[in-house]
Order: structure tokens, then C-alpha cells, then sequence
């Protein structure tokens, strides 16, 4: 996977560099210190990803991946970020962001959001996933009938997915095959009537679920 990183702090953008590169899978193919130089080499080199943060100078995370997006769709983005506001998160997913993870999380949890991102999936850093959706949650509200419609395993899917989880880790955790589980995902969100995975979890809160 090539990796682009936009990142205006020099000694996040080096420790990034590093720990990303020991990765047999992964090639660091560029870096940008503010959001208008992240665009033009996101143009420039058509990276498979890119790790943007949102205070940059010039041009913030959000305008830049929204323009990234809207000229290169396939490329993905991971937000790696201080800010937490329930606003940046959702401007940023709303911007094109397939994944929101928060630094000084572990490398693990980096190397989560990136695996889901490339794995089509939307992830959000279990430290603000809860804040978010519950935030999202009315303090009442019917539950979606279409939740009836979830088959146990499709129930256990949804649960790992509020849980911020990738397709590979519910895999791993109901020891099914990744295949599978995209099948139970694509299920759920036909049932429920959503178009992403975040959505799917905002029923499932809605609805007491979980």
C-alpha cells in the first residue's frame, strides 16, 4: 500500500513515517506539512492512502480531504487527530474520511483504521466512537423495526461494529472468514436501509441495542 502523510508537526510526521515503513506491506511515498501541498501531491503521486491531520495550515484535513476526494474517490483517507469535537468528526466523515483515528492511540489501533479504510469499511477510534453515536442517539425514540429483521449473527456482527471493529477483526472474533463477514455486513445494511456502517451503528444505539 502507498501512503501519503500530511502532517505540519516534524516530529509526528517522522515518527509516523517510521513506524509506517517498518511495515513489510506499507511504502511511504510522500509527506506534506499543510492541507494545500497534501492535495497537490495526493494528485501528483495517486497514493492508495493518506493520513491527514486536521489542523494544518493553510488548508485544514477537511477541505483537503474533501478535495482529494472529490477529484481522486478512490484514494483513502485516515484522519489522525488530536480533535475529538462530535463536530470535527462528523465534518470530517462527512468530507470523505474513511476512518478517525486519535493520536497518542496505539500503533495498533492506527494500523485498525488504515486496515478497515483499505478494506472498504468506516472506522471511528473506539475512544470516540460512543461519544459520537450517542451524541447522535435521541433521549427517546422508537425502536427500528428493521432490526427485527437481523438474523443472531447479523446481531452479533452490528454489536462489533459499534464497537468500532474492521472486517478482519469481527472475522477473527467470530472465527469466520473475512468473506463472510462483508456478506453479514451488506446484509445488515440492506436490512436496515443505511448506506454505511456508521449509520448501521446509529440504529443499533437508537434502537437499545447495545
Amino acid at each position: 500500500m502507498r501512503i501519503l502523510i500530511v502532517e505540519d508537526d516534524p516530529l509526528m510526521q517522522l515518527g509516523l513515517e517510521q513506524a509506517l515503513g517498518e511495515h513489510p506491506n506499507f511504502e511511504i511515498v510522500g509527506q506534506a506539512e499543510d492541507g494545500y501541498i497534501g492535495v497537490q501531491k495526493a494528485l501528483e503521486l495517486k497514493p492508495d492512502l493518506v493520513v491527514m491531520d486536521i489542523g494544518l495550515p493553510r488548508l485544514d484535513g477537511i477541505a483537503a480531504t474533501k478535495q482529494i476526494k472529490e477529484q481522486l474517490p478512490d484514494i483513502h483517507v485516515v484522519m489522525l487527530t488530536s480533535h475529538t469535537l462530535q463536530t470535527e468528526v462528523v465534518a470530517a466523515l462527512s468530507s470523505g474520511a474513511d476512518a478517525y483515528c486519535i493520536k497518542g492511540a496505539s500503533l495498533e489501533r492506527l494500523l485498525a483504521a488504515i486496515e478497515a479504510a483499505q478494506d472498504g469499511a468506516t472506522y471511528l477510534d473506539p475512544q470516540i466512537a460512543r461519544l459520537v453515536l450517542d451524541n447522535l442517539k435521541p433521549p427517546t425514540s422508537e425502536p427500528n423495526q428493521n432490526i427485527s429483521l437481523l438474523s443472531e449473527r447479523e446481531l452479533e456482527v452490528l454489536k462489533l461494529i459499534v464497537e468500532g471493529k474492521s472486517n478482519n477483526q469481527i472475522a477473527e472474533d467470530l472465527y469466520l472468514s473475512t468473506n463472510t463477514i462483508k456478506t453479514h455486513v451488506r446484509g445488515i445494511m440492506n436490512k436496515l436501509a443505511v448506506d454505511d456502517r456508521v449509520q448501521a451503528a446509529v440504529v443499533a444505539l437508537r434502537s437499545g441495542l447495545v
